[in-house]
């Protein structure tokens, strides 16, 4: 039988449909479902715009904002400014195009790279935006208007999010933006208020502020990072506040008012701050309200996401939904092993559900990573737990790459000796995070990192010396109660 494509399948699937698997979105979640059901030999087809491959991920999200903050990093000097001196800059006067360049370079080599994994993998790309017509059928328009029609046995919807943007604000792209504005940024800002303490917004506030942005952070609630270890945030805060970052936490934003030269931010309170730009980070809505839901007997929340069950099946049970548009943790790694799990389900695979051990990262300035609870969570869950701590600037690696502030914490059970949370915050966190993973994925105990050998001089070695202090907690309780 041929498919769309003009490739010849196998004969044992259905001849009723165009395709077996037909994917809505070519991001993290979809392209690795697609892959994954190509390889089980299905017939598989990816709906995807012509300038989106990837997804948001790769054109507006995760790799770009990466990628600028790699290069803020680098032209900035910042991580080495505690060896040549506080004054040191790679460059001094850091432009939007000086930026951008490295984040179009890495953009392109990454859509090279998809096209070419789909294309080994015989997915069939249909240009196009998609929008349902029947539970099995979905009109594919392309950008000159054109529809064509495609059937599919099962069904993955994988569109990701958009930035939210409030009603009551007056967006212009310009001086009033959401996050994807700032790659369409002209300059880089003398000034900025970012109204929002979430990860994205902690995220630009920390690189802006290093490329020496007057950043203004305003948050609602009384604290950022809420899911974060406490230490950890104070640690980020401080660093912040270091490079001029002021906080406005408990604070509402009332209006956001335009002017000539500049924007003006009013808060309930009375407060009044004026910047170059003002940046909205309100959370993220689910891309569903092009595709026709209720066409095939679907519907979304207020924020535009799609529930789901353990397999990521939607109420329609051939339609499956990963990725950001199903909501929380929306992250890209999380929503990979998504897709593929949607695709052996969908594909009558052996499957079993996400390991519910995940890690997080956050890539400030400094980075942050933690796998596990945090000390408010066994606090308030009554799990007795010790504390092991390790700091960069104990470590010959830390020395050596002028890292100072940096710290990684154990959090350890006194009952079984094992580990009960991760928390790492500077340079590397979030490939640290995955040694403690590993250890806790396999049921490792303090013991192993205690008695492993690591290679010297490297940040790895903070585990041996935070579970050597975790250690000798354990062993004073011991010989008082002894």
């Amino acid at each position: 039988m041929e498919g769309l494509s003009g490739a010849v399948f196998a004969t044992h699937t259905s001849p009723v449909t165009d395709f077996d698997v037909l994917v809505l979105g070519s991001g993290p979640g979809g392209q690795k479902a697609a892959i994954a059901a190509a390889k089980l030999e299905r017939r598989v087809a990816i709906v995807e715009r012509r300038d989106m491959i990837g997804g948001v991920c790769i054109n507006t999200g995760t790799i770009p904002s990466k990628t600028l903050r790699e290069a803020v990093l680098y032209l900035t000097g910042l991580t080495q400014r505690d060896m040549y001196g506080q004054s040191y800059r790679l460059k001094e006067d850091i432009t939007v195009t000086d930026l951008t360049v490295r984040t179009r370079h890495v953009v392109g080599r990454e859509v090279d790279v998809i096209r070419n994994q789909l294309a080994r993998n015989r997915v069939t790309v249909l240009t196009g935006s998609g929008h349902f017509v029947d539970p099995h059928t979905v009109a594919v328009v392309d950008e000159r208007g054109n529809e064509m029609k495609v059937t599919a046995d099962k069904i993955i919807v994988a569109t990701g999010t958009r930035p939210a943007r409030p009603a009551s604000v007056q967006f212009d792209d310009q001086t009033i933006i959401d996050s994807d504005g700032i790659l369409q940024m002209d300059r880089v800002p003398d000034s900025m208020v970012v109204v929002g303490a979430g990860v994205i917004g902690i995220e630009y506030a920390s690189m802006f502020a290093a490329l020496g942005t007057k950043v203004t952070v305003v948050e609602r609630r009384e604290r950022m990072l809420d899911f974060c270890d406490l230490e950890v945030v104070e640690a980020l805060k401080y660093h912040l506040r270091d490079l001029a970052v002021t906080f406005r936490f408990g604070e509402t934003v009332a209006a956001v008012e335009k002017h000539p030269r500049g924007a003006l931010t009013i808060l309930e309170s009375g407060k009044k701050i004026p910047a170059s730009t003002v940046m909205y980070s309100a959370g993220r809505q689910g891309m569903t309200e092009n595709l026709v839901l209720p066409a095939a007997g679907l519907a979304a929340d207020d924020r535009g996401r799609i529930t789901v069950d353990e397999f990521y099946r939607t109420s329609v049970p051939h339609i499956y939904a990963v990725g950001d548009v199903i909501g929380f943790p929306s992250l890209a790694a999380t929503s990979m092993e998504q897709g593929r799990l949607a695709a052996y389900h969908a594909c009558d695979e052996p499957v079993s559900g996400m390991n519910q051990l995940q890690p997080i990262g956050i890539y400030t300035i400094p980075e942050i990573s933690f796998i596990g609870k945090t000390e408010d969570e066994l606090t308030d869950s009554l799990i007795p737990f010790e504390v092991g701590v390790s700091r960069y600037r104990e470590l010959a690696r830390g020395q050596i790459i002028g890292d100072t502030y940096g710290m990684l914490k154990l959090l350890v059970s006194p009952e079984d000796r094992s580990l009960l949370g991760v928390h790492v915050f500077g340079t590397g966190a979030t490939e640290l995070i995955h040694i403690g993973q590993a250890v806790m994925g396999c049921g490792g105990t303090i013991d192993y990192l205690v008695d492993a050998v690591f290679n010297y001089p490297t940040l790895a070695e903070s585990y041996k010396v935070a579970a050597l202090d975790a250690v000798n907690k354990l062993r004073r309780v011991a010989r008082i109660t002894d």
